[in-house]
């Protein structure tokens, strides 16, 4: 099937008109937000269809499916950890759809204590998370069904694996902080009442106690009730279970902070720190001596001691100031890991308690680091090393003499000594340097004709550090670059970096992406014939920012799971807490202008666009399919070129987390098919 004879279904247009500050804002496509309504069931079905024809007719997608599904067939270990007398950890056996949580009693055989496998029959069904009692004896594990941030939760006895109790329902966004073994705590919304539950608004996070057996319609609010409204609200207790720590916030920047001496009884729940202007969590405690994480007045973090007694914000003293790298920290075996990002890289430290350094931890190459949490008892830890060329590998570590030691190599089929990833620094629009690291085949020949993939995410602080990746090998084998630069927005430089990127600074994060694919064209890594752009959720809107305001900047385009519709993000499920990151198009005149002048579902005009293959699904509740559906459905109204637009809609599925290993093969294959198809790659064997 050529372009020429794609035929889209036909999408009716509605006559739908917002004001905001007597400018009228059309929006034809609104029908396709109600995701419950037949009309919008029909037109996935219809663009699904079509999306599958253009897909089946690539010679090569079978191949690179077979090749994909032989990649990813190995064993899969995550690090083991010990709750109470068991040890645990994640397996995959290869090709399972999720991986199975194994337990074991000393050196005996470990069984399968969890698989997700048997929670439904295809597989979308995921564990979402889990969390021990302080003794061990007691799991409380959320699932997720079809890929939706709705979970339920299931209490368990270790021991026996009896449900204790009644099923919760209609948690999210929750961690599960077991107060000793009578109960728990954890946070929800009210779950929308009438229309869509996975797309109507959730604006109040509430945290309640569940005493076990007893009805959740008993729980206890604890936090964020009409007193205190609050988008996001969390619990944790600090390891000896002396104090239960709330932190509250609004958006996904800033949080309050609230203690509760819970070894004394009449103890009431006291403010730390009572605005949303900085972040800050408490780490771990001696006594009454807490440790807190935080980036008031030091925008790449450091930690500070104070005493709980008196633990306000004028009260701090620093035990690990600020530096020029930002800092994470973590703990475990009574000390201090400094987890430190220089140029999106690991540094790691190891401190005693009182701040003294200790060791460097030495890895084993360039890349990320992760792990090093530990109980206060234990006296080792593990940590997984990954890059773009180094397979994700455990290593056990010895907290007293600081030494390393590997424990599961990654066994996935790679030669990392055939590849090279190099970072290189360019100039974005403004002269900003923007660190990026570009991976590719050893032999590659820089001619400006190498199928190139440009991912990024720059947004909210987060942090994109090299991570290995399987489906990559694909592109690479193929003689193919991968490029990730890490643009403002992100966290990668602290705070300042991140707010370089919000709201009315956000095209700097448009034109840093923009000038990573310029720095790969001059350097003659590729060419716009041979570059394809990669995004999802906040890079989706990434993705439909660069293709509006440049269509001519690349071949192929993959916005996904993306915000694409700026004027209305706010108003479904958790959007509204996005705002600090992006504004609201009511919040002032110049707000929207911004707003109206960037958003992707708006900046389409008539013009020749990239091949684009839209992706999103139906079950996601973070940033809803509407965006995809309306983006998608307005792009191909007004594509003036030859290449496909082409919206491929996952059912069944999330925003991305706990789907199948059968959803992610599958959508790789569509991804690399897709690229390498409109590029005129000759696939090689």
């Amino acid at each position: 099937m050529n372009t020429k004879t794609l035929h889209y279904p036909l999408t009716a247009k509605g006559n739908v008109t917002d004001d905001y500050f007597a400018t009228e804002v059309p929006d034809p496509y609104r029908w396709l937000e109600d995701d419950q309504s037949e009309e919008t069931k029909a037109w996935v079905q219809a663009e699904n269809e079509v999306t599958q024809q253009y897909l089946a007719q690539i010679p090569f997608r079978e191949a690179i499916y077979k090749k994909l599904q032989k990649l990813w067939n190995y064993e899969k270990y995550s690090a083991p950890f010990t709750e109470g007398k068991y040890t645990y950890f994640y397996k995959n056996n290869g090709l399972q759809s999720q991986s199975v949580l194994y337990q074991q009693l000393g050196q005996n055989k470990p069984e399968v204590f969890l698989d997700p496998n048997t929670f439904s029959t295809d597989g979308t069904t995921s564990l979402g998370g889990i969390s021990f009692s302080k003794d061990g004896s007691l799991a409380a594990y959320q699932i997720s069904e079809g890929g939706s941030d709705w979970r339920k939760v299931i209490v368990i006895s270790t021991e026996n694996k009896t449900v204790i109790g009644d099923t919760l329902v209609d948690v999210k966004f929750s961690g599960l902080a077991w107060k000793g073994n009578a109960g728990f705590y954890y946070s929800s919304y009210e779950k929308p009442k009438k229309g869509s539950a996975l797309a109507g608004l959730t604006q109040h996070h509430q945290l309640f106690y569940h005493k076990l057996n007893t009805p959740q319609a008993e729980d206890e609010l604890v936090f964020g009730g009409a007193e205190t409204p609050r988008r996001y609200v969390g619990a944790y207790l600090t390891e000896d279970e002396r104090f239960l720590v709330i932190s509250a916030a609004n958006s996904t920047t800033g949080n309050e902070l609230y203690l509760q001496d819970l070894s004394k009884p009449e103890s009431s729940l006291m403010n730390v720190v009572d605005n949303f202007d900085s972040e800050q969590e408490i780490v771990d405690n001696e006594g009454g001596k807490l440790f807190i994480f935080t980036n008031l007045n030091a925008p790449n973090y450091k930690l500070i001691t104070v005493d709980a007694s008196n633990p306000k914000p004028e009260n701090w003293q620093d035990l690990i100031a600020e530096t020029a790298n930002v800092l994470n920290i973590s703990t475990g075996g009574g000390k201090l890991f400094a987890e430190y990002l220089k140029d999106a890289t690991s540094l790691i430290l190891q401190y005693d308690m009182n701040g003294k350094l200790e060791h460097q931890i030495e890895l084993p190459a360039v890349g990320t680091a992760g792990g090093f949490s530990a109980k206060k008892e234990d006296r080792e830890t593990y940590y997984t090393f990954t890059s773009y060329v180094y397979p994700s590998t455990i290593f056990k570590y010895n907290i007293a003499s600081g030494d390393s030691e590997l424990y599961k190599k990654s066994g996935v089929e790679f030669e990392p000594e055939l590849y090279e990833s190099k970072q290189v620094f360019y100039p974005s629009k403004d002269g900003t340097q923007i660190p990026m690291i570009i991976t590719y085949k050893k032999d590659t020949v820089f001619n400006g004709k190498n199928p190139t993939l440009l991912y990024a995410y720059g947004g909210f602080g987060v942090n994109l550090t090299p991570a290995f990746s399987t489906s990559n090998i694909i592109l690479l084998e193929q003689g193919g670059i991968y490029a990730v630069p890490n643009l403002r927005g992100g966290g990668e430089y602290g705070e300042n970096w991140h707010l370089a990127g919000t709201k009315m600074n956000k095209q700097n994060v448009f034109d840093d992406f923009m000038a990573a694919a310029e720095y790969l064209f001059q350097n003659q890594y590729t060419s716009p014939e041979f570059l394809a752009i990669a995004g999802g959720s906040n890079g989706g809107l990434l993705v439909g920012a660069t293709i509006t305001q440049r269509p001519d900047l690349c071949k192929v385009a993959f916005p996904a799971v993306g915000v694409l519709d700026m004027l209305r993000y706010h108003k479904f499920t958790a959007g509204a807490g996005w705002s600090y990151d992006y504004g609201t198009a009511e919040e002032s005149e110049e707000m929207f202008a911004y707003l109206y002048r960037y958003s992707p579902y708006h900046a389409l005009k008539p013009a020749a666009y990239p091949a684009t293959m839209v992706t999103t699904a139906d079950h996601d509740d973070r940033v809803v399919p509407a965006h995809s559906f309306k983006f998608a459905a307005r792009l191909q109204e007004v594509q003036q070129g030859e290449a496909p637009v082409l919206i491929r809609i996952e059912t069944k599925a999330g925003h991305g987390a706990g789907r199948s290993t059968a959803q992610i093969i599958s959508q790789e294959t569509d991804k690399w098919a897709f690229m390498l198809w409109n590029m005129n790659i000759k696939w090689k064997e």
